[in-house]
């Protein structure tokens, strides 16, 4: 069984409603575990056409599934709750990463790249992370989620 991070994201509909029920879709499955979420914040949307704040979480949870048989039960949770192809960086009911598997790297995978490329840089993604796995090393950059987390926060305020 290995142990992934996920990131969770909704700013279509009823957000809330929408994350709980992504979440309770991952716990019926068999060959998924949630072990534990973050807090749910509000945060600004990244990139894309004007639209509504999401509302965001990290999950850890662990499985038996490959990574690219866990990226398609996730995509079929968030097809179940209304998301549609559209452009990157839409609105979305659900949003549904693999920020972590293990410390497995994936690189060059057309639909999958683990860690999560830009998460790094992203505080939607950072704080929740350090909620729930605040020792985890990431295994490119070789340092924890929460020291991924004080640095962009300092950068942040230099910016600021």
């Amino acid at each position: 069984m290995a142990t992934v991070l996920l990131g969770i994201g909704s700013n279509l509909g009823d957000r809330q409603a929408n994350i709980d029920r992504a979440l309770e879709m991952l716990k019926a499955h068999e060959e998924i575990d949630l072990l534990a979420v973050s807090r749910v914040m509000e945060t600004d949307p990244v990139g894309g056409p004007p639209q509504g704040n999401f509302l965001n979480a990290a999950a850890k949870i662990k499985t038996g599934l490959s990574p690219l048989d866990l990226l398609a039960q996730l995509k079929g949770v968030e097809r179940r709750l209304g998301r549609t192809k559209g452009e990157p960086n839409a609105p979305r009911p659900m949003d549904l990463d693999i920020l972590f598997y293990e410390d497995v790297v994936i690189l060059e995978g057309r639909n999958l790249t683990i860690p999560h490329p830009r998460l790094a840089s992203r505080e939607f993604v950072l704080k929740p992370l350090a909620e729930i796995a605040p020792d985890w090393v990431h295994p490119r950059l070789k340092k924890t989620v929460r020291e991924l987390y004080q640095a962009f926060q300092n950068q942040d305020a230099k910016v600021s």
